[in-house]
């Protein structure tokens, strides 16, 4: 037995499947999953001394790769004058300021611990200040882990067969109304039937947590037409995509701007912070100036804002430059074996997947039309080729700066045998 598969069994004799998030625990895929002691670049490293080029990077927070020096001094540099303080600090004002730059929708910026805390409070502050109480996701869009959005959700749902949660109150889950992605005529129904009742629209702009789905042409302007109209809000769940498919996420790339704007992954560096921001007069409905009361011990925590200060501070032109670079290389090796297989891939930025189908899909229903058969294997034979890849197929991979040329030619190569292997 593998000192992984050992851990695994001690794991599960005091957390509840042996992991602290479900997707972890491979059950898409088989097989146990490797427990990991360190990164560098853009490697991972296994208890049983196995490396793997990553393409998950702690599921697409590390566009730098692991352990990035500048990360690394700038969180140790921090965490030698206090690990937490639970009072301001200068440094959360440069992180906000470098955020806005960044994405200046977001005119005004709280901090706080993760992406679900993100849009769990967005929701809140879009109830606040439009006083209605219903907001509307896509089928598919995966928004955290809290009530409101645990309804016909992606990811770990998705992988897992499990159409909600139990212990979802049936009365918190009929205040979420659900369409499927990049379907204008499902987002006009739905506003002309209920239109009044809606505060938000909540999308990512990109999905990762079913695949990455590419939105259509107009669908983003259409959303976010609709809610201007109806007097609702525009949410837009960055927390994936922003930083990632461009130096000012999906927003700058396909040139909508939201109301509010969740962040989360990236500008923590690794470490755990999110922002959610948006419009002035929204974000003064936030406490201590309004209403709608938020609030964390851990927000905007000393040692995470430094990691993700050092972090923004190296998005610069020529990084975008090589993370392009890196994801063309992918596309162009791997067009052909998979063209071969009736497989496909779907790439936007430094975020894609590849499907066990031959269309790239639109939707979450065509996503589901997929061989997850076929892929569970094509991971497993994968992770035996030294390439660590997302264990579900409803699920994003995501790409470091890191990779070298030779490391992609490594990807290539070994992703290209695994569709031979989950095909044969």
């Amino acid at each position: 037995m593998s000192r992984s598969s050992r851990l695994l069994d001690r794991a599960r004799a005091v957390i509840p499947g042996g992991v602290n998030s479900p997707v972890r625990a491979f059950a898409a895929v088989g097989g146990d999953p490797p427990f990991i002691v360190r990164g560098e670049g853009a490697q991972l490293f296994d208890a049983d001394d196995h490396a793997y080029l990553d393409l998950v990077g702690s599921w697409g927070a590390l566009l730098l790769g692991h352990a990035h020096p500048a990360v690394v001094e700038a969180a140790t540099e921090a965490i030698s004058r206090g690990s937490s303080f639970g009072a301001p600090t200068e440094a959360e004002i440069l992180l906000a300021e470098a955020i806005r730059d960044r994405v200046p929708s977001m005119e005004r910026i709280r901090l706080c611990s993760s992406g679900t805390e993100a849009t769990m409070h967005a929701i809140r502050l879009a109830r606040g200040f439009t006083g209605r109480d219903r907001i509307v996701k896509m089928d598919g869009c995966y928004h955290g882990a809290h009530d409101a959005v645990l309804v016909a959700a992606g990811s770990g749902l998705a992988t897992f067969a499990v159409p909600g949660s139990a212990g979802v109150p049936a009365a918190v889950a009929a205040n979420t109304l659900v369409v499927p992605f990049n379907d204008e005529a499902a987002i006009e129904q739905v506003f002309r039937e209920h239109g009044d009742q809606i505060a938000a629209i909540l999308v990512e702009p990109v999905p990762g947590n079913m695949g990455t789905i590419v939105p259509n042409e107009r669908y983003l302007h259409a959303l976010r037409e609709i809610s201007h109209q109806y007097g609702a809000l525009l949410i837009f769940d960055e927390v994936m995509c922003g930083f990632r498919v461009a130096p000012g996420g999906a927003q700058e790339l396909y040139r909508v701007k939201p109301d509010l704007t969740c962040l989360g992954k990236i500008v923590g560096g690794g470490f755990p912070l999110a922002a959610f921001g948006g419009r002035r007069e929204i974000m003064e409905k936030l406490s201590p100036l309004g209403p709608v009361y938020q609030a964390g011990t851990l927000s905007g925590n000393p040692v995470a804002v430094a990691a993700g200060l050092a972090t923004l501070r190296l998005l610069d032109d020529a990084l975008y430059e090589r993370l392009e670079a890196i994801g063309q290389r992918l596309e162009d090796g791997l067009r052909e074996p998979l063209a071969y297989h009736g497989w496909c891939m779907v790439r936007v930025g430094a975020m894609f997947t590849i499907y066990s189908r031959a269309e790239p899909p639109k939707d979450y229903v065509e996503v589901k039309e997929c061989d997850t058969t076929a892929f569970a294997t094509f991971h497993r034979a994968a992770l035996h080729g030294g390439v660590y890849l997302p264990p579900s197929q409803f699920e994003a991979a995501f790409y470091s700066v890191a990779f070298e040329d030779d490391q992609v030619d490594h990807v290539i190569a070994a992703l290209s045998a695994a569709l031979v292997e989950a095909n044969s």
